[in-house]
């Protein structure tokens, strides 16, 4: 993965500077931008980092922003810069999942310490969104029987009655077991339930057999 950016984007060019020195003198890449706008024409959405963003500014604000980047699927983490009196705006951009916020002045160790927690939180995000990518891209490898016969499996049903009620052999049912087991690249049925709700899948139905959805 990329390292990450801190992206300061502050419309006040001395908070824009103390900022970056900080940041910077603490080992941490990062890019500044005197508006919103600018930092929308230069991201792509895809660079990890966060976001150190001023709340109020004079074309698009910084909740304005963060409800843009929410629209284009762009969820880095944001710490907001706040004077007193905006502190209500900001507590509405913290419902809408900002990290936090600091009213200026800015005490220095403490944005280091949300920075860090924000690039960590944002790893791991990011970790668990490529573990999804992967569990997702096995479970499409299996076939439309593979699948039926897995929810059966996940049901509770034995190889005989999985077999008696899809008309096959249990050999025949042991055979694709095995290879959901491989294919999904677990190796026992409790493994292959925590892989099933970890794709979000669920078993249902009753009366008949149970399918995946």
């Amino acid at each position: 993965m990329t390292s990450p950016t801190v992206f300061v984007v502050d419309d006040d060019p001395a908070i824009r500077d103390s900022l970056a020195l900080l940041l910077e003198t603490a080992g941490i890449e990062v890019e500044c931008y005197e508006s919103a706008e600018a930092f929308l024409d230069n991201h792509d959405g895809l660079r990890p980092g966060c976001l150190v963003l001023d709340v109020r500014m004079k074309q698009m604000s910084g909740p304005d922003l963060q409800a843009e980047l929410v629209r284009r699927g762009c969820h880095l983490p944001i710490v907001f810069l706040t004077a007193h009196g905006d502190i209500p705006m900001t507590v509405r951009a913290m419902k809408a999942g900002a990290v936090d916020f600091l009213t200026k002045p800015v005490d220095g160790g403490k944005l280091l310490e949300l920075v860090q927690g924000a690039l960590q939180h944002y790893r791991q995000v990011m970790d668990h969104d490529q573990s999804m990518a992967s569990q997702r891209e096995r479970l499409m490898t299996l076939t439309p029987r593979e699948r039926e016969i897995m929810g059966l499996i996940l049901a509770g049903y034995s190889n005989k009655t999985i077999g008696r009620q899809l008309g096959i052999s249990h050999r025949t049912v042991e055979i694709h077991r095995s290879r959901i087991l491989h294919k999904t690249e677990v190796s026992n049925v409790l493994e292959l339930a925590h892989f099933a709700l970890e794709c979000g899948l669920t078993v249902e139905g009753s009366g008949t057999p149970p399918t995946l959805v």
